[in-house]
């Protein structure tokens, strides 16, 4: 199908998107720079819609290929890949398996070359929760994980994350596992809560970790209802199951006895704290 097909079939529903206009573009510069780039590409297996047999997809198939030199000229654009999940099953599966992989590697390419040198080429909990992990502060509401407040959930334009800072967040007899952690997400002024903090991160191998091992022996209990915001996977307390060094409130600048985090069956770790004021978790920093 020569592109300016293309770009006419898809043109409904995503006439007024990023997607529509660079397919179009790659329409007018011709076909054959895109031949020559795809023929320098790893393929990967298609999978045929499986949405329904009225799915618009399934009418003059968009490949892979095609796809995928789209979103590379967006950067990986993550509410565009996130739109184009809405589509179709089709799309959501090429989105979970190639998008949201490459999303995660151009944010924070350090961190993923070490998540995956273990040899494996999947992360656990899948990429597109990975990917949300990055950009995403899940926030809080009554009677949710952290119980006491309501704040919403937010995207966040860019936050660092530090195997560094992990470190202080594990127990001596666990140091050896690979934790990346967040700097806080800090929410000021929340009322009796004061100066609130969210952190979030993520374990390398968090299957075979020192951590889980030790969740396990302890018997530490799941939380009843509630559920990783970034994988729906299970959630083990660290503070119920008596896992939180002191090291971990002086690195976020946090009250020592206001700190909580969770760690979900997939690695993927979310918390809370009580920030200091700013005098005092300089204070903190230096006997770190």
């Amino acid at each position: 199908m020569q592109f300016s097909q293309l770009f006419r079939a898809y043109g409904g529903f995503c006439a007024e998107t990023k997607f529509s206009r660079v397919l179009k573009e790659y329409s007018e510069r011709g076909l054959h720079v895109l031949r020559w780039r795809v023929e320098t590409m790893i393929l990967t297996k298609q999978y045929r819609c499986i949405h329904s047999a009225s799915c618009r997809c399934t009418k003059g198939h968009v490949t892979e290929d095609v796809i995928f030199l789209v979103f590379q000229q967006l950067n990986w654009n993550p509410k565009d890949i996130a739109t184009l999940s809405c589509v179709c099953k089709w799309f959501d599966d090429l989105a979970k398996r190639v998008l949201w992989k490459e999303f995660c590697k151009t944010r924070a390419p350090k961190m993923m070359l070490d998540l995956q040198s273990s040899g494996s080429h999947s992360v656990d909990g899948n990429w597109r929760a990975l990917g949300k992990l990055l950009i995403y502060c899940s926030g809080c509401s009554k009677g949710g994980l952290f119980n006491s407040i309501q704040i919403p959930g937010h995207f966040v334009y860019r936050t660092r994350f530090s195997r560094t800072s992990g470190k202080s967040f594990l127990l001596p007899q666990c140091r050896t596992d690979v934790l990346y952690v967040s700097d806080p997400c800090e929410h000021l002024d929340q009322g009796e809560e004061g100066d609130v903090g969210f952190f979030r991160g993520v374990f390398k191998s968090f299957s075979m970790s020192k951590v889980r091992k030790m969740l396990i022996k302890r018997e530490a209990k799941f939380h009843p209802t509630e559920v990783c915001p970034y994988c729906k996977a299970k959630l083990w307390s660290m503070l119920q199951a008596k896992m939180i060094p002191q090291s971990a409130s002086c690195r976020l600048g946090a009250y020592e006895d206001c700190i909580e985090y969770y760690v979900c069956l997939n690695g993927h770790m979310l918390g809370i704290c009580t920030l200091l004021p700013l005098s005092d978790s300089e204070e903190a920093s230096e006997l770190e």
